[in-house]
């Protein structure tokens, strides 16, 4: 059994809390502790009650400062620095990292140097931790001897199985993407000041807001074949869950419209069954609130321009996917560590 802690307990943390149980993995991995800046009824609360996911399906109690689900005993702690736990003494296995606090090996050692013997970053990570990984596509390759890994972006997990697939197909010369996010909680429900980015001084409820976004280094990580050759804008909207990207591809050889779709539902049955979804269906955002897949592909919109040019429109739940897929890593990580 795979002992984990959570630090940071917001939208990537409660998610990955809620979907080990709903989704089976508790099975093979235990959370025995949380750490978040509130107050033990504050977690309690927002693990039972969710405005996005709904309810939590499970018995949901507080003795003193642990978090009772069912019979689970979760020791709840709030401690701004990690280096204020005593992480060897929880006898953890793996820290879920979940602050989005720490994206280097420099902020992430703090962990180890704490007692924490692994951690896995629930964000883009700078290229001196071990691995990133993108469950489904580069997994195989984790040793078990890392100390420090990343899950990527939900970005980054939805795009690489495409591309991936349409590669192998057909190559790529090169792409564009617009990433349409719901809002998150860096931006303010009405204007605010922001440090870093004046965009994000705007309410996020009354505009369609341009941000950055690191998603062509994401793919150039899992792919150097595609370094320069992919530019990546995206935009946030005033939606709780569920985002889309629009892709398009310059191919390396022609392709009809039958041969893309093809492609694309043959690897949602094959390499990526259960990450990877293909519809033929009309869809609206929420269609997809709750969906375990890293990306639904809606073969409605997809284009075929001049034999060279496709246009796909890729689905997913920005929350539940990736909260998933941290849990899919960590489980086959597990699964590899090398004592």
């Amino acid at each position: 059994m795979l002992r984990v802690a959570i630090n940071g307990y917001g939208r990537i943390g409660r998610a990955v809390l809620r979907a080990l149980y709903e989704n089976g993995y508790r099975d093979h991995i235990q959370v025995v502790a949380i750490n978040e800046l509130s107050d033990i009824e504050t977690i309690s609360y927002l693990t039972r009650y969710d405005t996005t996911h709904g309810r939590f399906p499970q018995s949901v109690t507080v003795d003193g400062t642990i978090l009772m689900i069912n019979d689970d005993r979760i020791a709840c702690f709030s401690c701004e620095d990690p280096n204020e736990l005593d992480w060897d003494a929880l006898d953890v296995d793996m820290v879920l990292e979940c602050s989005g606090s720490f994206s280097d090996r420099e902020g992430a050692q703090h962990y180890l140097d704490a007692g924490a013997p692994r951690i896995l970053l629930s964000q883009p990570a700078a290229s001196n931790v071990d691995a990133t990984i993108v469950y489904g596509f580069n997994h195989h390759t984790l040793q078990g001897n890392e100390k420090i890994v990343s899950a990527a972006s939900c970005t980054t997990n939805c795009l690489i199985p495409v591309l991936d697939m349409i590669k192998n197909a057909v190559g790529i010369d090169h792409g564009v993407t617009q990433t349409i996010h719901s809002a998150m909680n860096d931006q303010p429900v009405i204007d605010a000041y922001n440090p870093k980015d004046l965009r994000l001084t705007r309410a996020a409820l009354s505009s369609i807001i341009p941000v950055d976004t690191g998603l062509s280094k994401g793919i150039t990580r899992m792919m150097p074949e595609l370094d320069g050759k992919m530019a990546c804008n995206a935009v946030r909207v005033p939606t709780l869950n569920v985002s889309v990207i629009d892709l398009v591809l310059r191919t390396s050889n022609d392709v009809t419209l039958d041969e893309i779709h093809q492609q694309l539902e043959h690897g949602a049955n094959t390499k990526y069954a259960g990450l990877m979804g293909f519809t033929k269906e009309a869809h609206a955002s929420v269609d997809f609130n709750h969906d375990p897949r890293s990306v639904i592909v809606d073969s409605t919109q997809t284009q075929v321009v001049d034999k060279r040019m496709i246009k796909l429109l890729c689905w997913f739940d920005n929350e539940w996917g990736y909260a998933n897929r941290m849990l899919d890593v960590a489980q086959h990580w597990a699964s590899v560590i090398k004592e």
